[in-house]
């Protein structure tokens, strides 16, 4: 079995890329490396390094490999960009999805899966929510999510290919130290960019109606997102599943603070913190309801919060050896450069300003 995987070289992608080859499933990686790392890939995994948006390059992909599916990942993914610049959010984001969706077409390929989001949701009227709850996004970015469900449901129906929406909510952690996530805009990594800086961590927003007034969020483990995709495809792959949303989350919710807390605990040092207003299309909370991908596809997550926090700063001990619930191994330990072609502690009562 072969899988094209876009945006393969990127921290979620290499996961996934790694995960596959642990199962038996070829993956051919197509990445313009614009926030990829070609280093993360297995050795022996090809690597087209263009943009999804160009159609040429895609036609030449189809054209010398038969794939059973792809697994669309290649995407901007910052909520605050999204809504500074909402208009290349939806360039990049649909453009790159049609113009996947033009190649599956022509190709026959008879399966897509898709990297959704959480931010479809934006404001949940309940916690945790589930698929079938009311998708109110409040930023670009989950609205190019959303607008890619439309688009890959009405493909599907007029192609006739089987495909999977999974909704990611937050993804933290690592499988092995050189598939770390060092962008500048997800929370665990950002966490750990301060306490290396010896600065404070920015918390963005300290008057949401939360327990303790900062955003909440359901943290999952990129090693368990990319088991979730391994068996999405091959429940499409078998016909098993299609047409599906599914949710990935530990249902378990995490606010800023008990992050800063766990991060602290981690490192065996405090972290101070500085508070900063509300980011624009942050949400207060959104915790996921994991059922039904656990009643479909036999997944749960894994990996606790202990886990997610340790492996982010370096920590790649094995799963269980600090806490006592059962875990599995993280994927991906590969180290190799692959060949390219060039077409926690409790929630604080009080907040700590460190502003002066």
């Amino acid at each position: 079995m072969r899988w094209l995987v876009t945006g393969g070289a990127g921290y979620i992608g290499a996961h996934v890329v790694a995960a596959l080859g642990a199962s038996g499933i070829e993956s051919v990686v197509i990445d313009d490396l614009s926030t990829g790392d070609a280093r993360r890939l297995p050795a022996g995994v090809p690597l087209v390094r263009a943009d999804v948006r160009d159609g040429g390059a895609l036609e030449d992909l189809f054209r010398r490999h038969r794939f059973d599916g792809v697994i669309h990942l290649a995407a901007r993914k910052d909520v605050a960009e999204s809504t500074t610049h909402p208009l290349r959010y939806y360039e990049e984001n649909l453009d790159g999805l049609r113009s996947v969706l033009d190649a599956v077409a022509i190709s026959g390929t008879p399966s897509v899966l898709f990297s959704s989001s959480a931010a479809v949701y934006g404001t949940p009227l309940r916690s945790p929510v589930g698929e079938l709850d009311v998708t109110t996004p409040e930023n670009a970015y989950g609205r190019t999510k959303l607008i890619g469900e439309w688009m890959l449901r009405d493909a599907a129906a007029s192609g006739g290919f089987r495909w999977c929406a999974l909704r990611y909510f937050n993804v933290a952690g690592a499988g092995a130290p050189h598939l770390r996530d060092h962008g500048g805009t997800n929370l665990v990594p950002r966490l750990l960019q301060a306490a290396a800086a010896g600065r404070p961590a920015t918390v963005y927003g300290t008057d949401y109606p939360t327990a303790d007034g900062t955003a909440v969020r359901d943290y999952v483990h990129v090693a368990d997102i990319a088991d979730a995709h391994v068996r999405a495809a091959l429940a499409l792959h078998r016909g098993e599943i299609r047409d599906e949303v599914l949710n990935i989350g530990r249902g378990e919710g995490a606010s800023v603070l008990q992050m800063i807390d766990a991060v602290a605990a981690a490192l065996g040092r405090p972290l101070p913190y500085a508070a900063a207003p509300r980011r624009a299309g942050d949400p207060a909370e959104v915790v996921a309801s994991p059922d039904r991908i656990r009643d479909l596809l036999g997944w749960h997550a894994r990996h606790d919060l202990d886990d997610i926090v340790r492996s982010a700063a370096g920590d790649h001990s094995p799963p269980g050896r600090h806490s006592a619930a059962g875990k599995h191994s993280a994927t991906g330990t590969a180290t190799a450069t692959a060949p390219e072609t060039h077409t926690g502690q409790k929630s604080r009562n009080k907040l700590k300003n460190t502003q002066r």
